[in-house]
């Protein structure tokens, strides 16, 4: 559509995501072969589904800095087309590990899974700044959520692709296969996204001024928005409690989508006795609901912005009243007696979770928008210490405890998102703090 644009670029973010999730989920569905083939007990399983936290963490760091000074173009291609070299790689991370870590397999895997995790880390930042550049300030709330979309979807659909292509071939293949689908997105992003609208010979002159819109932002917005051109430093981040308890929250999250995302297969098969061939329709029911309610959650939050006119309630509010349920859901699993029980509960748990989803990228946006590449790097950096601590620490309390803790520690790091939430002021700034250069 003529005046629309906007919204391919934002499709194929989704898409991006999806094949992100996929590549970093498919691991969990290949465990069985993978630990049969290299004697990994629960211990090292969880470190080699951890490995990748310690690279994301550093990607989305630097990543949204970078998206800030370079431009986000240039960042997708080069994470891009790394996250896709890496993913082929990881098809021989245990054979590199033997062959250069000592013979250690284990090495091998942390070396490329660290690597992959790197070149995913700086995606979420660099939509956040995608977004900054492209979307219209009243719908900033549902075009994050969009964006995001991907993560429910991808971790959804993880399950039965992973299964179909390690039913019809090997798990070293079935990752060549993933790096291919992510080389063919990048050609296809090159050609037709650019650092801004303006630049884009597709993007009307009315869409144009859709998207350059100041008329419907808020008081909070306004103040914002006239400070927008200061040259702020990286640290005024740590200067700033919303961004960093919207970081912490935004850590409550991340804890449940990544321990869902790596260890739901290996549960399921431990707990419950399901075969491969069960998983790709049980893996998938986790994420159902969440799919609705990351969009429901964006659509929600520009609502009530518009209708209260307070940033407070439309972004803080909504995490914190998701946050309580989604405590409340995983507290009461381990009490489930039954299959059902506990897939009804961890369902509902995790669309709660993400129905705040966009809500964290929002705030930044709406408290720092000049710095949406760089804010939105250093908070991933926090919240992605979730995608280390959630699957090596399950590793250690399924052992010492049973599964049923791992789900009082989600319900734990829900509490924790929540009480951080409830001193999330968005759009609120003290210029008397601004260092500037």
């Amino acid at each position: 559509m003529k005046h629309s644009y906007r919204y391919n670029i934002l499709f194929m973010m989704v898409l991006m995501v999806i094949i992100n999730y996929i590549d970093r989920g498919a691991i969990s569905y290949a465990s069985e072969q993978i630990i049969a083939e290299f004697g990994f007990n629960a211990i090292a399983w969880g470190a080699v589904l951890g490995y990748f936290g310690y690279g994301y963490l550093f990607g989305a760091l630097f990543g949204g800095a970078l998206a800030d000074k370079k431009g986000p173009k240039f960042v997708w291609i080069i994470i891009g087309l790394g996250w896709s070299i890496f993913v082929m790689a990881t098809a021989f991370a245990g054979e590199i590990g033997i062959a250069l870590f000592g013979g250690s397999a284990l090495f091998g895997f942390a070396f490329i899974r660290i690597l992959f995790g790197f070149f995913e880390g700086p995606t979420f930042s660099t939509i956040n700044k995608t977004v900054a550049n492209w979307a219209t300030p009243r719908e900033r709330g549902f075009a994050v959520s969009l964006g995001l979309l991907g993560t429910p979807l991808g971790a959804m659909l993880t399950a039965p692709v992973a299964v179909f292509l390690l039913s019809v071939t090997s798990w070293k293949v079935m990752f060549l296969i993933l790096a291919a689908l992510g080389l063919i997105w990048v050609i296809i992003w090159t050609k037709m996204f650019t650092n801004l609208p303006e630049e884009h010979p597709k993007v009307s002159k009315e869409e144009l001024e859709k998207i350059r819109s100041q008329s419907d932002l808020l008081p909070d917005e306004q103040l914002v928005k006239a400070e927008e051109k200061s040259d702020i430093r990286w640290f005024h981040f740590f200067k700033n409690p919303t961004l960093v308890f919207n970081a912490i929250g935004y850590f409550a999250f991340q804890y449940i989508n990544f321990l869902l995302l790596t260890w739901t297969p290996k549960y399921l098969q431990d707990e419950f006795g399901f075969q491969l061939s069960s998983l790709w329709y049980l893996g998938m029911i986790p994420w159902i609901g969440a799919c609705f309610t990351v969009l429901l959650g964006g659509k929600l939050s520009d609502y009530l912005r518009m209708k209260t006119g307070s940033l407070r309630i439309a972004r803080s509010g909504l995490a914190v009243v998701s946050l309580l349920l989604t405590a409340g859901c995983f507290m009461l699993i381990p009490s489930a007696n039954s299959i059902a029980g506990v897939m009804v509960l961890m369902t509902i748990g995790n669309a709660f979770n993400s129905l705040p989803n966009s809500v964290y990228w929002s705030v930044i946006i709406d408290t720092e928008p000049s710095k949406a590449g760089t804010f939105g790097g250093i908070t991933h950096f926090i919240t992605n210490t979730a995608t280390i601590i959630a699957p090596t620490l399950t590793g250690f309390l399924v052992i010492s405890y049973g599964y049923s803790s791992m789900f009082t520690a989600a319900a734990v790091a829900s509490v924790i998102g929540m009480v951080a939430m409830l001193f999330v002021k968005p759009g609120k700034r003290k210029p008397k703090n601004i260092a500037v250069v």
